[in-house]
């Protein structure tokens, strides 16, 4: 699979997650799907649905700063800013099996609120 097509499919998962389209994101993934964030280790699909998607009406826009693709694995930077001015910057891998997504490994980064650094607790 050429690497514009991963990166039309990530740009199509974003955009579901803007409108609340749980098929169409349950379709993207793998049956053997696995996410990874720092609140999450190695979990199932029906885990990840479970613990992890929400409503995104708090979100006001993501932006999609890059799509690195090379084969099988993908890196995309995005910055996300909520409807109550504070904005976050991630860094995702995907690993694909063929044009589906098996895996999401999440590398959270800093955090804004009006433009002003948060410190986060930890």
């Amino acid at each position: 699979m050429a690497s514009a097509t991963k990166a039309a499919i990530i740009r199509k998962l974003f955009a579901a997650y803007l409108s609340n389209d749980r098929e169409a994101i349950e379709a993207a993934f793998t049956d053997d799907f696995r996410f990874t964030s720092p609140y999450d280790d190695e979990i199932d699909k029906a885990t990840y649905f479970a613990r992890c998607w929400t409503n995104s009406d708090w979100i006001e826009r993501q932006d999609l700063e890059r799509i690195m693709v090379e084969g099988e694995a993908a890196f995309v930077t995005y910055r996300c800013v909520t409807k109550e001015g504070k904005s976050f910057r991630n860094t995702e891998a995907y690993t694909f099996a063929g044009d589906r997504i098996r895996r999401i490994d999440v590398y959270f980064g800093a955090t804004y609120e009006n433009g002003v650094f948060v410190k986060q607790q930890g």
